[in-house]
């Protein structure tokens, strides 16, 4: 059967994730209830990361199975039409039966945006995370690159995380100020539950001068969840883009114009893209 995959990008505020659940709305069964009425018979979608609640996509992909006959125009214009304002579909292409969304991909980047000023910001509320008390950046930037690399990342798990291994490799890690934003970026071939939260939770911590910077080669090697900080909120992160291999030549992920999505980020563009 034709293999189909999407792109997406959404607002998390009002979804419990994107997995599907029984009795709680998620991205995934809104998306694939939208994508069957589009395609004329049930679809199951299969996503490249499984965001949790309240956590927003820019570049998520997604692939399903469909017997349909439709243009890529069609499905992204017909699939639209069926979902509400906060969730959209911005390309489809036909890829090969061996493409998986989840297993096909070789990193994801996950964005977590943090507005930083005395007073709250009436346009970024769970769009952002907001901290009043000024963050040291460079303080936090000196504690990312001991975790950069392949590593045990237990200390940065949840105890809900369900993977097999807590071995992960992380390929960049970066603290990015621009006035009173601040943008930390994580790619990773693979991420456990609650990882990134959790590493912006301690480098939030080091800013704030509660530890030295060489406290993340101590959380780290002490693959300890009890021994870090405190798991950073939802309203920051994005997932901000998949990478495949080029062979299957999907549109880049990586936005050019999220800057135009998210409030406050505007003259920030060269930093994030």
């Amino acid at each position: 059967m034709p293999k189909i995959a999407v792109g997406l990008e959404y607002d998390g505020r009002a979804y419990a994730g994107w997995q599907s659940q029984a009795s709680l709305p998620s991205i995934q069964a809104l998306v694939e209830r939208a994508l069957s009425a589009v395609a004329a018979h049930p679809v199951s979608l299969v996503g490249a990361g499984r965001t949790d609640a309240g956590v927003h996509a820019i570049g998520q992909v997604a692939h399903f199975e469909t017997s349909a006959a439709r243009s890529a125009r069609s499905w992204v214009l017909g699939t639209n039409t069926h979902l509400p304002r906060d969730v959209s579909v911005t390309w489809a292409r036909a890829v090969p039966e061996h493409f998986h969304a989840r297993y096909s991909a070789e990193a994801r980047t996950y964005c977590y945006l943090i507005c930083n000023r005395d007073t709250r910001s009436a346009l970024a509320t769970r769009r952002a995370t907001m901290i009043h008390r000024r963050l040291a950046d460079e303080r936090m930037s000196a504690a990312a690159p001991a975790l950069l690399g392949e590593h045990d990342f237990s200390a940065f798990r949840s105890a809900e995380c369900q993977a097999r291994s807590p071995v992960r490799r992380l390929e960049e890690l970066s603290v990015e100020r621009r006035g009173e934003w601040l943008l930390i970026r994580v790619t990773a071939n693979a991420f456990l539950h609650h990882m990134v939260r959790n590493i912006v939770g301690l480098l939030v911590a080091v800013g704030h001068a509660k530890a030295e910077p060489g406290w993340a080669q101590e959380v780290l090697e002490g693959r300890d969840r009890t021994r870090g900080a405190a798991t950073a909120p939802p309203d920051g992160l994005y997932l901000w883009s998949v990478r495949y291999p080029q062979a299957f030549a999907l549109p880049s992920t990586e936005p050019d114009r999220a800057c135009a999505m998210i409030p406050g980020l505007m003259g920030y563009q060269h930093v994030m893209v």
